[in-house]
């Protein structure tokens, strides 16, 4: 899905504990993966258990779109695993995803294609709140967008992205708590 990634500048969007991050940086040998999330506790865990990749892996701390304008044209491919993408305010990501990605590079994400309660997505782009367990244990809520197919290619092409695709993949869990996927790529124009 993230294409050849031999030499590439990556970055993974809300990398929490950094195993996607750590996994790429062994395997597919580009010049680093860097896993930013602004999770003090997600950050010491991925330094933890993977800081002796470095530096081809970089864990680097903060919100994920100040973080992006900060570094222009850095970035071949970015990517978010049910990460950054889907718990920050798409009209404040994807275009410092814009901004951070080289000419043609990617962004190629995971997210939601519906509420894990069986909700239908969002129309409007607005997120709804969650209810999450830091990693202290203080029950909490989160913002976090569940958008339809038509949102995300609108908020993309509004960030100036281009070739935008969408795959649906079904659940394949039984129960209340079952969700399908969209599987999202988009690519900054040369």
């Amino acid at each position: 899905m993230l294409g050849d990634l031999d030499g590439a500048c990556v970055a993974d969007l809300g990398a929490g504990a950094g195993r996607h991050a750590a996994y790429l940086a062994v395997r597919h040998r580009p010049a680093r993966v860097d896993a930013v999330d602004s999770s003090p506790a997600q950050r010491a865990t991925a330094a933890e258990l993977y800081g002796h990749l470095g530096p081809r892996l970089r864990i680097v701390p903060g919100e994920v779109a100040a973080y992006l304008r900060t570094v222009p044209a850095a970035y071949d491919v970015l990517y978010s695993v049910f990460g950054a993408v889907d718990f920050t305010d798409p009209q404040e990501l994807l275009p410092a995803a814009a901004t951070a990605l080289r000419p043609g590079g990617r962004l190629v994400f995971s997210t939601l294609a519906h509420c894990v309660t069986g909700v239908p997505a969002w129309t409007d782009g607005a997120p709804g709140r969650v209810a999450v367990t830091t990693p202290d244990g203080v029950a909490a809520t989160l913002p976090r967008w569940v958008l339809t197919e038509r949102v995300w290619v609108g908020l993309l092409g509004r960030a100036g992205f281009t070739d935008v695709a969408v795959e649906v993949w079904p659940a394949t869990a039984e129960g209340p708590r079952r969700a399908a996927t969209l599987l999202v790529s988009a690519r900054r124009p040369t």
